[in-house]
């Protein structure tokens, strides 16, 4: 679990520059001022919690359901959220009505909360 989590932080780090680079060039020339914005919050939630996951990975062994929960917590999370986002800004230049993600996004925003509330437990744990 812990190799998964540190891929994880480390495929999002990196998709989070790539896809920040994008927004700033090739997609400010397309997209709304709204979408861009948007595009743009998953971009720095995705950041954020790459080096969340980096830091857990390498702080925790992941040996206790609670740290497995927070890791899958931060993963999927991450990925609901942000990636719901990216495609619901691109929805006008895919042609797709992707309304239907809508609902995605507070679900992805409510596991990383758990996430962290989760790291908190396990902080709290360890005094």
């Amino acid at each position: 679990m812990k190799q998964i989590v540190l891929v994880f932080g480390s495929i999002y780090g990196a998709l989070s520059v790539t896809l920040g680079a994008l927004g700033a060039h090739a997609l400010k020339k397309v997209l709304t001022e709204s979408q861009l914005q948007s595009f743009e919050v998953g971009v720095k939630y995705q950041m954020y919690h790459a080096i969340v996951l980096l830091v857990i990975g390498f702080f925790f062994t992941f040996e206790t359901r609670l740290q497995q929960m927070m890791g899958w917590s931060f993963i999927s999370g991450t990925f609901l959220f942000s990636f719901s986002i990216y495609f619901l800004s691109l929805s006008s230049l895919i042609g797709a009505s992707l309304k239907v993600l809508g609902p995605v996004t507070p679900l992805g925003g409510l596991l990383m909360i758990l996430g962290w509330c989760l790291l908190l437990i396990q902080i709290v744990r360890s005094f």
